[in-house]
């Protein structure tokens, strides 16, 4: 047993479990980076064998769809859609039912974590103008995309991860998924609606809120390029890493915005840690201490090639180190024929848990108190758990009948 390989990995997953480390100011990026260093110096993961852990072509994907959606985001789309949205002067309910159909639709294509991130702002804009208290919106619009990204095979890194490592067909994921995410945007709509009947006004006071401004030919361009990636994902005549770095190099090469702004709405952090743990899962893989963990599991009567159990795992794990490594760790761990919605279903409905279950719930917090609105993890639990069971129930039963 190589105890450096178990004593780095267990210190790196129970890092992402509690979020950091005490007296240091690491974040969970920080600790895979660490994890993927020590393992290098020591000599057990050589610079070549690094390297060639790393997934690229999951890796190009990422960044690919991050620079589509970063047209979208500097060219307004987010902001005139949660405007418009905010201008029927419908009552609180069906605004409600609107913006989760429209955020969990828009997640399943341009990846929930920006969803999140350009729309909370404008949202509590629209809230305050209405009178309207922000809570069950705000809740609203991070349950949704969590749910709305499970539809496609790009709506979130896991489902990216999943798709690339599988090699599962966009099409037939998402015939697979559209169902249980849409019948899980309604469930969650009437659980919110349900929740907050009644108390739906408040007067709000934010702090200035600054969106980009509405560009028709920015916002034109970044739709002609995704319609024309979305076709190429559908009939797949190249990989999909490879057209959304085609997607990514039309959209650079503009006369008026710099690259370095799409740069700048990168992931980074995102796309290191996917990089630190692909390193740090390589080096538990060879090592054989995967292969005994999960023998030692088998032998309890625990079968991830069991569907159930599948499912239950991963439901478990997101929950303890986030959905994108405990897909990581899982993905190995089991030959189902249907291991790709299992997974990414499962993982990403879990999500909606708790508030660190997912980065679109910590996004739209974070955006929300830097304007004046808190929102603390017992609110997003009284509405994060039933939407979490109810969409989950959903996903499970309609896996049971297609599988």
């Amino acid at each position: 047993m190589d105890l450096v390989v178990l004593f780095t990995f267990l210190a790196v997953y129970a890092g992402m479990i509690a979020g950091g480390v005490r007296g240091l100011a690491l974040d969970r990026t920080g600790i895979v980076l660490m994890g993927a260093i020590v393992l290098v110096a020591s000599g057990r993961v050589s610079p070549q064998e690094a390297w060639e852990a790393v997934d690229v072509p999951t890796i190009a994907l990422l960044f690919g769809l991050m620079v589509v959606s970063a047209q979208f985001r500097l060219g307004g789309f987010y902001t005139l859609v949660t405007r418009r949205l905010g201008a029927s002067q419908a009552a609180a309910p069906r605004f409600l039912l609107v913006l989760i159909l429209v955020s969990g639709g828009l997640s399943a294509l341009l990846a929930n974590d920006i969803i999140c991130l350009a729309m909370t702002p404008v949202l509590l804009e629209i809230c305050q103008r209405r009178r309207l208290r922000p809570l069950p919106f705000l809740l609203g619009l991070a349950c949704a995309s969590n749910i709305g990204s499970a539809a496609t095979l790009i709506g979130n890194p896991q489902n990216m991860l999943i798709g690339q490592v599988l090699g599962l067909s966009f099409a037939g994921y998402l015939l697979d998924a559209v169902v249980p995410a849409t019948a899980g945007l309604f469930a969650c709509w009437g659980i919110v609606a349900w929740m907050f009947r009644g108390r739906w006004e408040a007067e709000v006071s934010l702090a200035r809120v600054e969106a980009p401004d509405y560009d028709g030919w920015q916002t034109g361009k970044g739709l002609a390029v995704l319609g024309g990636l979305v076709v190429l994902f559908l009939w797949e005549p190249m990989p999909r890493e490879q057209a959304a770095l085609v997607a990514a190099g039309l959209l650079l090469l503009s006369r008026r915005m710099a690259s370095s702004r799409f740069l700048a709405l990168v992931d980074w952090n995102l796309l290191l840690l996917f990089m630190g743990l692909f390193i740090v899962n390589h080096a538990l893989d060879t090592s054989g201490l995967l292969a005994s963990g999960l023998a030692g599991l088998h032998a309890a009567g625990v079968d991830l090639d069991g569907g159930a159990w599948l499912f239950g795992t991963t439901v478990v794990l997101s929950n303890l180190v986030s959905n994108v490594p405990a897909t990581m760790l899982l993905l190995p761990a089991t030959q189902h024929p249907a291991a790709g919605p299992i997974l990414a279903l499962a993982s990403t409905l879990a999500g909606n848990l708790i508030l660190v279950g997912s980065i679109a719930n910590l996004i739209v917090v974070e955006q929300a108190r830097r304007l004046g609105v808190e929102i603390n993890w017992r609110e997003h639990a009284r509405v994060g758990v039933p939407v979490t069971l109810a969409t989950l129930a959903l996903a499970a039963a309609w896996l049971a009948l297609v599988t």
